[in-house]
């Protein structure tokens, strides 16, 4: 398992475990309970990583990406969707082009 892998899978379990905590002291309970504001933390994150990247600032690629993923993995606990569903999408997309996968997709 890789360094990054590791760090996912703990990150991963540090904010299932705020779960049904205090969001006035947890900012990860307070993400498990509103989806809705995960979900717009996490384009705010993807916004700051892609300016650091635009500004080729790789220091600051990093952190906002830390910020991405964990802004990530608590949208997805927060929609009951887990690593491994995700996981299987990326499998189930495997030896497919994008080109291909993108028009495989439904319309609408």
């Amino acid at each position: 398992m890789s360094r990054f892998s590791e760090a996912v899978e703990r990150l991963a379990a540090v904010i299932e475990s705020r779960r049904g905590g205090d969001p006035a002291t947890s900012w990860s309970a307070k993400l498990l309970a509103d989806p809705a504001l995960a979900a717009k933390k996490l384009a705010e994150e993807a916004v700051e990583t892609a300016l650091a990247a635009v500004q080729r600032d790789r220091g600051a690629v990093a952190a906002e990406s830390a910020d991405l993923i964990y802004h990530w993995l608590a949208l997805l606990a927060a929609s009951g969707v887990s690593l491994d569903d995700v996981a299987a999408k990326l499998e189930a997309r495997e030896g497919t082009s994008g080109v291909a996968e993108k028009a495989s997709r439904p319309k609408g």
